[in-house]
């Protein structure tokens, strides 16, 4: 899976990081390497938020966790 990183310039030196997929993950970083480091943090965070939200119609056959790169 490819997600887009949108870096828009903030105030004070920082820098302003979404996922252009999901609007909701954003975060900011003094560099790139931070805001990266952070932007995957929040993603993460994200993710787990609506795996516990996540509540399946019908009866589950199987779960499986998948990896992408």
């Amino acid at each position: 899976m490819k997600l887009t990183l949108i870096v828009k310039k903030g105030q004070n030196g920082y820098l302003i990081g979404q996922i252009k997929e999901l609007p909701a993950v954003f975060t900011q970083g003094l560099t790139i390497e931070e805001l990266r480091e952070n932007i995957a943090d929040v993603l993460e965070m994200y993710l787990e938020d609506v795996r516990e939200r996540y509540q399946p119609d019908g009866e589950m056959l199987q779960e499986e966790e998948l990896t992408f790169a």
